[in-house]
């Protein structure tokens, strides 16, 4: 497993969010974080089936 760092507040704020929100740690917190918003900048290939769909269905061109 590859260490970060992070501002301590950043982390503060995540240490106390990070239950509430329905992890079970700080680490998975950060992790499913850290995925979303990689997958915001990568084309998946259910996105491409979910436009052919949509397509088919005649709501986008």
């Amino acid at each position: 497993m590859a260490k970060i760092k992070i501002d301590k507040a950043l982390y503060s704020r995540a240490k106390e969010i990070f239950p509430v929100a329905g992890y079970t740690s700080v680490e998975e917190f950060v992790e499913h974080a850290i995925e979303t918003a990689i997958e915001k900048f990568c084309d998946s290939p259910e996105d491409e089936a979910v436009i052919e769909r949509l397509k088919g269905l005649g709501y986008i061109e």
